[in-house]
């Protein structure tokens, strides 16, 4: 009666669109205080990716995203169109994606 109820586990895994990936950027430069992950969630939003972005202690930026991976050079492109954001460093790293992720947040307010 309550299936919204039951756990993931017991639910069919959600088909993800062929080609899907989940990458983790590590991103330095001028990426905090500078509106980098309200703009990075904007442009992913746009896109239809999903995923994350979150400040570090280290004042880098880390940004996890899935999608179709011809769409992350845009999603890059739009989050540096500002003249506030300079990125000096990008460090890519693959990842299992998450079938059952939903649209893309800001974490760590």
């Amino acid at each position: 009666m309550f299936d919204f109820l039951k756990d993931e586990k017991d639910r069919p895994t959600p088909t993800l669109p062929e080609g899907t990936v989940r990458r983790h950027y590590s991103i330095e430069g001028q990426v905090q205080g500078v509106g980098f992950r309200y703009r990075a969630c904007y442009a992913a939003q746009s896109l239809g990716l999903t995923g994350w972005v979150e400040n570090e202690d280290d004042g880098s930026v880390s940004l996890e995203v899935q999608g179709g991976p011809a769409l992350f050079p845009k999603l890059f492109a739009l989050i540096q169109r500002s003249d506030y954001i300079h990125i000096t460093s990008i460090r890519p790293r693959d990842m299992t994606p998450d079938p059952w992720e939903r649209g893309f947040r800001v974490r760590g307010y």
